[in-house]
């Protein structure tokens, strides 16, 4: 039976026979897996999903978490759920052997997270939370950190959050205030608050783990004086067990549009409520050298920033698949050129501008996930190079494609979601229908993990331009070759192969332009519709890469492979037309608004 959350066809086709990712078993870090034990991990992933997360989807968003003023109470599901993910040692399934992990390809491991994410993102969250979290530990911790704190989460027993945000600074760190004050023990004593914590308190583990940005007294001003802080819930005793209560404590729960199912918190750090060791502040242990935290929070945050972009196909995806079930099954209507009205009505998947909806959908998730699991690809050419070569360019690649990794599945598979409610007419605005609350939990993504504005602002302003554009050259060629290919082949590829190297060598010309005009002002103000241009042609590319896949093979699923490329190439890529003509012009319409005038 096929399932509604994910496309498993559609997975083996982007993992086996496009990524071809069981080749990665020939290289000596993933040579203990083999085909067969990629496919396992995605199997398990699919069944425990279907069987703990999607049994509680509805009934968590329903019945959110809540607060007494002493505790926090989580429907019980949340916890079965946690503790099968555990149970299975999945937590460390793409972490190194050595730290206890399964070492399976990241491309793999993305994959089998999706399958969580389309069935219950609000409490796949806090995996992907703790995952992130003990990731950046097993590369920036101490010894004695990883025992304390990466071990547990790896177990299960410890979950982890990344606290960042403060209710007066938002997205803008250097603004922050939480201070860290230095202990003649070594620990730091931290007093401040944090604003948007998702799963910052709960009772499902017996600890949490907050890794907390902060500045210690006398450090450089703005991003360059924040450290990064091991904050937990509990101390640690020495011998592992948990100890004494933190200075830590849940101000209150935000109560969110979607994803509600994840706690989403204000924490204060050191407001006195608990005095551990009879000294008020929450203690914390610094991670790696003081005034670093940003470039180790980044570690944490290009990973999240991923995840993200994946949750945002995976809602999409689901979404999508819910939505062609629905148009099946809906009798409504009859043809436009049937005579007799009291002919049988026929489904609403035979309608044009269903088609027209569905194929949108099908274009927008499967090229977004065709597009995150290639980035997930990247890292893992980068972890297991066979020369200095292929790590540059992979890890050259990967961080510029990052910012289109979050962002365009964070717009286009919302959209897809939105698509997928209209489908079902006024049901899908009902709580009757999964469509509605999928658009909810997605809507969270454009802000997840940094705006499409600040996304922006790191593809056009730092990304693009870094090491005199190596990185856009890169991509150039890679799609380059692609076009090479399409166009041996002849026919319809030949043709959207030239439509993508025209797009191509326009957006080259256009960002050289930008760069050359000497008005940073001007060609940064419409950054956000350059990483949408940008997104798109990339996303073209990666269709171009499917259907080159596809050539030649027979079946329903390739010729819905082709109907779905056939359509972004002629109603999605020429949308950067006029996207690249107003870049060119370094229009300056949003620079020049007034406050007054609004």
């Amino acid at each position: 039976m096929n399932s509604n959350l994910l496309s498993r066809r559609d997975l083996d086709f982007l993992l086996f026979e496009w990524l071809r990712v069981d080749e990665l078993t020939e290289r000596a870090r993933f040579a203990e897996h083999s085909r067969e034990t990629l496919k396992g991990a995605l199997e398990l992933c699919e069944q425990l999903a279907a069987r703990y997360f999607a049994n509680h989807n509805k009934k968590s968003d329903a019945d959110e978490p809540s607060f007494d003023g002493e505790k926090v109470t989580v429907i019980d599901e949340v916890k079965q759920a946690w503790d099968a993910f555990a149970d299975a040692d999945l937590l460390g399934m793409s972490m190194d052997n050595e730290l206890g992990g399964a070492q399976l390809p990241f491309t793999v491991a993305e994959a089998c997270f999706a399958w969580f994410a389309a069935a219950n993102i609000a409490t796949t969250g806090y995996l992907m939370l703790t995952i992130a979290n003990a990731n950046l530990l097993s590369r920036f911790g101490t010894a004695e950190q990883l025992d304390n704190f990466f071990k547990p989460m790896l177990a299960g027993r410890f979950s982890g959050t990344m606290a960042l945000s403060e209710p007066q600074a938002g997205s803008s760190l250097a603004d922050i205030l939480t201070r860290a004050e230095p202990q003649d023990d070594g620990t730091y004593r931290l007093f401040g608050s944090k604003m948007w914590i998702s799963g910052g308190d709960h009772e499902f583990t017996d600890n949490i783990v907050h890794l907390v940005l902060a500045k210690i007294p006398g450090g450089p001003p703005g991003t360059k004086g924040i450290s990064l802080f091991i904050v937990p819930k509990f101390l640690v005793d020495a011998d592992g067990s948990v100890g004494e209560r933190n200075d830590v404590v849940l101000a209150g729960l935000n109560h969110k549009m979607g994803q509600r199912g994840i706690t989403n918190t204000l924490l204060n750090f050191g407001e006195g409520k608990f005095t551990p060791g009879g000294k008020p502040g929450a203690v914390g242990y610094l991670v790696g050298e003081p005034h670093r935290g940003i470039v180790y929070m980044f570690t944490m945050m290009n990973e999240a920033r991923l995840l993200v972009g994946m949750a945002a196909v995976a809602l999409g995806y689901t979404g999508y698949l819910k939505s062609l079930q629905y148009a099946r099954e809906r009798p409504q209507g009859r043809p436009l050129t049937a005579g007799d009205p009291t002919a049988p009505q026929i489904a609403i998947v035979e309608h044009a501008d269903v088609k027209r909806m569905l194929l949108a959908q099908k274009a927008y998730v499967e090229g977004g996930m065709a597009l995150q699991l290639y980035c997930a690809r990247l890292i893992d050419l980068t972890n297991s190079a066979e020369s200095d070569e292929e790590r540059d360019t992979s890890a050259m690649l990967l961080d510029l494609l990052t910012p289109v990794g979050k962002s365009w599945p964070s717009q286009w598979c919302v959209e897809a979601n939105n698509l997928a409610i209209q489908v079902h007419g006024g049901y899908g605005y009902t709580r009757e229908y999964d469509v509605e609350q999928h658009y909810r939990d997605n809507r969270l993504n454009p802000i997840h993990e940094g705006t499409h504005g600040i996304q922006s602002l790191d593809l056009l302003g730092r990304k693009v331009p870094a090491r005199g554009g190596a990185a856009l050259t890169a991509l150039g060629e890679a799609v380059g070759r692609s076009v090479a290919t399409a166009t041996e082949h002849g026919g319809e590829l030949a043709e959207q192969a030239a439509a993508l190297d025209a797009t191509w060598q326009r957006l080259a010309a256009v960002t050289a332009a930008m760069f050359g005009s000497g008005d940073v002002e001007a060609a940064m103000a419409n950054s956000v519709i350059y990483l949408e241009a940008f997104g798109h042609i990339v996303v073209a590319w990666i269709w171009l890469e499917q259907l080159i896949a596809a050539h030649g093979r027979d079946g329903d699923f390739y010729d819905g492979k082709r109907a779905a490329g056939r359509y972004f190439f002629r109603y999605e890529l020429p949308k950067t037309g006029p996207q690249l003509d107003l870049l060119e012009s370094l229009d300056r319409t949003t620079l020049d608004m007034r406050e007054g005038w609004f």
